[in-house]
């Protein structure tokens, strides 16, 4: 009887993990390091293996140093493994209370400012940066806001930049908005059709995308805000650590940082000094 390496994964349980397993891991990781410049070397590793074994899942690969083989030989696989690897959870006004927070009691020291530079670090498909751009223009500083948003994945920014979402997910975005203060109909900052909400256009005025790894990239301006939410729980503790430095380096003096409901400050250095301006939403200033 003749078996195909599809057969092994049919009626079958996530493998075990073993120590060759392991190795396997640390080959794919270096490998997409050394010939790409992707860096996944210090995420968690318990997330990252599942994503890897479900790739192989869905490839019917038996190893994953068949999984390796196609990412150095196979043209575009690369993406299809990016997609899996890179974290994309996100909606808009994620949190309500923060964006109240950040509205009521962040945006008034910010008013006196000449301009203001806020970064969106990890911004995936795009949802958090819109929600601040339309929280600036209902506050009237949206002409002097530049708001930056980076993310490592190429596709994930493509969809930022489109500014269209799920017409699905406009019930429960209208609920998060008003949560977070909103000012006026939701609906009026988008149009529709059949699937996509498009959101207003001159949103996107003072809004720059580009792509940015938190793990490989450095500092590329000086910011009055950075948020960086839900992306440094998928670190382990020597990257949250450098990746804290990035940040504390890219703020301004009494600049803010917002971190997610997840992510603490325990494991920032003591040299990196915040002081703590809303501890319950993990908002932060700069000593």
């Amino acid at each position: 009887m003749t078996f195909t390496t599809a057969d092994f994964w049919i009626d079958t349980e996530e493998p075990v993990t073993s120590e060759l397993q392991e190795v396997e891991i640390n080959l794919l990781l270096e490998g997409l390091y050394q010939m790409y410049g992707y860096d996944f070397r210090g995420y968690v590793r318990a997330s990252l293996r599942r994503r890897i074994l479900n790739r192989m899942k869905a490839e019917r690969l038996p190893t994953i140093t068949a999984l390796l083989e196609k990412v150095l030989h196979e043209k575009g696989y690369l993406e299809r493994l990016l997609n899996d690897l890179s974290i994309r959870m996100t909606e808009m006004y994620r949190d309500p209370s923060f964006f109240a927070a950040f509205r009521n009691q962040v945006v008034p020291l910010l008013r006196d400012l000449p301009e203001i530079r806020i970064w969106h670090a990890g911004c995936a498909t795009g949802e958090e940066v819109y929600s601040m751009a339309i929280l600036m223009k209902e506050e009237g500083l949206a002409q002097k806001t530049k708001i930056y948003a980076t993310d490592m994945n190429e596709k994930a920014l493509h969809a930022a930049q489109r500014g269209a979402f799920p017409l699905k997910k406009m019930q429960q975005y209208t609920k998060n908005y008003l949560k977070a203060g909103g000012k006026k109909a939701f609906s009026e900052y988008y149009t529709t059709d059949h699937q996509y909400a498009y959101f207003n256009p001159i949103l996107e005025e003072n809004l720059f995308f580009a792509q940015h790894n938190l793990v490989t990239d450095g500092s590329f301006n000086e910011f009055h805000v950075i948020l960086c939410r839900n992306v440094m729980i998928y670190f382990d503790n020597e990257l949250q650590q450098q990746v804290h430095h990035l940040i504390h380096n890219s703020l301004a003096d009494r600049g803010f940082v917002g971190f997610g409901s997840k992510e603490s400050i325990l494991f920032v250095p003591k040299s990196l000094p915040y002081e703590e301006f809303n501890s319950q939403e993990r908002i932060y200033r700069k000593k």
